[in-house]
């Protein structure tokens, strides 16, 4: 029964290999599109075929994978974590975005970071040639063929943290039950966000399921610059603000929309919109201008005047700073079917919290703030503009969802100290 399994996970990875080389030049191709695009870095294109930008210091290294920056935001507190408790071991951090890469840089300048590579035979035996890492710690759900059956081809033992499996993705994935099987087999033990993550997972074949938590819950506040804060607190000194956080294309009119319908109650009303990708802030500046709104941009060094409707904030790394400025904050990716933003981020820095419907991809967040009363949810724009001019008009109500969201992010803590005591007795037996 072993044998046959490990055969068909052999053929299995022979095939994506296979394919691999296949599709190997259109990859190439896109990737060249992607840097025209500005969506990667030109200079470090390298490390998407497997070519490292660093030398690989001596001893034990543990290699980490996230996403994009709302993975890297919850995976940097407990890497740096094991970085103060284990110092002998060299911690190597992936990302797959320029904005992950910039967060990477900022939050957490002691760690190693490189480009995950494209999952293609080259660029992956390329990877683990280079860096032999000792130890993987996967996030989430991103599952790269090639690179986890490179990890277990080579013995390299790997943990999933994090893990969340939607009802969805688990009903395509028992379509195709060996390939989850062939996935999911290189994990020694799984740490799943929630039971029903878990147990979702076990009826896929995982093996060790357990479940800690979600350390999106446990992540500390936004960063932001004291000095930069205080200039911008001058600036919109007796206005009535409110934040959109984290856009996407198609929530731009929506923005505008809901910005003229609240000013009508709220004279003076300041917006701020945050793009979720700042490449797309003149996008955003024409759209809304196109809506006959006074737009102000902060990537162009535009100022804040009275006469300014909305500000675009279409930098890196100073969502925390749009935290701290404004008491309520509607999240983006929300009214589109996207699937939400991350709710605690301004939960935990005591901020009111208003979204639209599509909040799936945060949905027990989502459910566990709205039942706290630290969050309200909006069938759509028109409603929303409702409940952000009622909010608006009342403080009192206001302070209150910010105190139950900051008192529901501090009992999440505990997540972060329950991972981080598990991968630390893992790594006892490197």
């Amino acid at each position: 029964m072993a044998t046959a399994m490990a055969e068909s996970m052999n053929g299995l990875e022979s095939l994506w290999r296979g394919i691999g080389h296949v599709i190997a030049p259109g990859v190439a191709l896109w990737l060249r599109r992607r840097v025209a695009q500005g969506k990667e870095d030109a200079a470090r294109l390298g490390e998407r075929n497997g070519i490292a930008s660093l030398p690989r210091p001596a001893g034990l290294l543990v290699w980490s994978h996230a996403a994009s920056v709302g993975e890297a935001v919850a995976l940097i507190p407990l890497l740096q974590r094991l970085q103060a408790a284990r110092p002998d071991i060299t911690l190597l951090i992936t990302t797959g975005t320029r904005t992950s890469a910039a967060t990477v840089a900022a939050r957490a300048p002691g760690l190693l970071h490189q480009y995950l590579p494209s999952d293609l035979p080259q660029a992956t035996d390329r990877f683990f040639a280079h860096w032999r890492p000792n130890l993987v710690l996967w996030s989430e759900s991103e599952l790269w063929p090639g690179l986890l059956a490179g990890a277990a081809r080579r013995g390299i033992p790997m943990l999933l943290l994090n893990a969340r499996m939607s009802e969805r993705s688990c009903r395509r994935w028992q379509r195709v039950p060996g390939i989850a099987r062939w996935l999911l087999a290189g994990f020694e033990t799984i740490y799943a966000q929630s039971q029903a993550d878990a147990e979702r997972y076990r009826v896929l074949g995982a093996r060790d399921v357990q479940s800690l938590g979600n350390l999106k819950l446990a992540a500390p506040p936004l960063p932001a610059d004291a000095a930069a804060l205080a200039a911008l607190q001058a600036q919109t000194a007796g206005r009535t603000l409110w934040l959109m956080a984290s856009t996407h294309t198609g929530e731009d009119e929506t923005t505008a929309t809901i910005q003229r319908a609240v000013a009508a109650r709220h004279p003076g009303l300041l917006g701020i919109v945050v793009p979720r990708h700042p490449e797309r802030g003149p996008a955003v500046v024409e759209a809304l201008r196109q809506a006959d709104l006074k737009v102000s941009r902060r990537a162009a060094s535009e100022a804040i005047t009275a006469a300014t409707d909305i500000y675009v904030a279409d930098t890196l790394g100073e969502l925390g700073l749009w935290y701290r400025l404004c008491p309520i904050a509607v999240m983006g990716g929300s009214l589109i079917a996207h699937g939400g933003q991350n709710p605690m981020e301004p939960a935990r820095l005591g901020r009111a919290v208003l979204f639209g419907p599509h909040m799936f991809n945060f949905s027990e967040i989502a459910a566990d703030l709205l039942a706290r009363h630290a969050a309200r949810q909006v069938p759509d724009a028109m409603a929303l503009g409702q409940e952000l001019a009622s909010l608006l008009h009342d403080p009192a109500a206001l302070a209150a969802m910010g105190r139950a969201g900051a008192a529901f992010a501090t009992e999440q803590n505990a997540v972060l100290d329950k991972t981080e005591q598990a991968v630390l007795q893992r790594l006892r037996k490197l």
